[in-house]
């Protein structure tokens, strides 16, 4: 378990199965991927990010505000399954409940699992990547010390042709660049 000031960043509970596959059905949340999610394959996600801790020893991590309990998303760390240029990498990314957008839960969240990625990881660089459109997770990358080069941007071979989603925008943050900015080592 990792904590922050104000969130735990846990392994999944059965209890975060329905509130995960609200997120995943609403609209909104969903609005920079190509389709929402039914409760079997949100489901399906807990158990591939379960076993992808058990394989990895790191993943999405449950996010619950640590005040009240509540579930809110997720926040962390991934292993990208399809072919790019820029692969093979480690993603961080993050999803939050509607309610949970502005107080800045995502940049919170994502700061501990960075630090996690470089401190106890070890790893050299993290990635991220996002629909060019999606200008909110854009603005939490760029809090958390990631940069982008639009000469990285691609087609998203995971989105049909097509589609406004499938340009896709690539950030990068290397661990010297993380523990300068956070003065850790």
């Amino acid at each position: 378990m990792l904590t922050t000031d104000r969130l735990l960043l846990r392994r999944w509970l059965p209890a975060d199965r329905a509130p995960f596959a609200a997120l995943n059905a609403d609209p909104e949340v969903m609005a920079h991927f190509p389709a929402l999610m039914s409760r079997a394959d949100s489901d399906g996600l807990i158990d591939r990010i379960e076993a992808g801790f058990d394989e990895r020893g790191f993943g999405l991590w449950a996010v619950e505000v640590a005040a009240t309990g509540q579930f809110i998303g997720f926040t962390g760390l991934s292993v990208p399954r399809f072919e790019a240029p820029f692969l093979p990498g480690v993603e961080i990314g993050w999803r939050l409940a509607r309610p949970f957008w502005g107080h800045g839960y995502a940049t919170e969240a994502a700061r501990r699992a960075l630090a996690f990625a470089f401190d106890e990881v070890r790893l050299d660089e993290v990635l991220s990547f996002t629909a060019t459109t999606n200008l909110r997770s854009q603005a939490v990358m760029a809090r958390i010390g990631m940069t982008c080069d639009p000469a990285d941007g691609f087609d998203h071979p995971s989105v049909p042709e097509g589609s406004p989603l499938r340009r896709h925008v690539l950030w990068r943050v290397t661990a010297d660049r993380w523990h300068a900015l956070t003065g850790a080592h």
